[in-house]
Formats: C-alpha cells, sequence, structure tokens
C-alpha cells in the first residue's frame, strides 16, 4: 500500500493505493492519527484502492471517530467499486460521508 498524505491548515488528504488489510491497516492507522492532529476536515482517496478488509475498515471507521470527537469531518473520496460494494454490505455508506 501507498499513502500520499498533503495537508493545508485546516485540512489533511490522503491518497491511499493497493491494498487496505490486515497488513497495510497499521500504517494508515498511524497516519492518521498523525495526521488529524488540529485538522478540521480529513480526506481519503480510495480510489486506487483495490481491496479493503475488516482491519481496513477498522481504520476508516477510527478515522471518522477521531474527526467526529473534535467536530471535524472525514470525507472518503472517489471510493473504488470494490470500496463502495464493501461500504454499502456493510452499512458504512449510511454513517461516512462519500463523494463519489
Amino acid at each position: 500500500m501507498f499513502i500520499n498524505q498533503s495537508q493545508n491548515d485546516a485540512t489533511v488528504k490522503f491518497d491511499v493505493e493497493g491494498r487496505l488489510d490486515t497488513t497495510t491497516a497499521p500504517q494508515l492507522e498511524e497516519a492518521v492519527k498523525q495526521g488529524a492532529k488540529n485538522k478540521k476536515t480529513m480526506i481519503m482517496d480510495l480510489s486506487k484502492v483495490e481491496y479493503v478488509s475488516s482491519s481496513g475498515l477498522r481504520v476508516i471507521l477510527l478515522a471518522h471517530k477521531i474527526m467526529a470527537a473534535t467536530k471535524g469531518k472525514l470525507i472518503i473520496q472517489h471510493p473504488s467499486e470494490f470500496c463502495m460494494q464493501v461500504f454499502i454490505a456493510t452499512g458504512m455508506d449510511s454513517i461516512l460521508s462519500i463523494s463519489v
């Protein structure tokens, strides 16, 4: 998995590419925890994520909770077809803010 992070004063963005699974989820979790500090918006571009496991979903939900706790917002941007199917199957599409 590859994560490209960019940020400005209020926003942090993660462009995630590859597989988001048990092996790679800790890498994204650490990036989320560090990147969320003092930010109002977190954007995760998942357009190049080919697979997401329950471990990956846990990190995405963690990012949502971290941002909500500070009255911020997580935006899932351009989820791949696979990611969107998983979000729908798990009901996370009703929890997350998804921009297709």
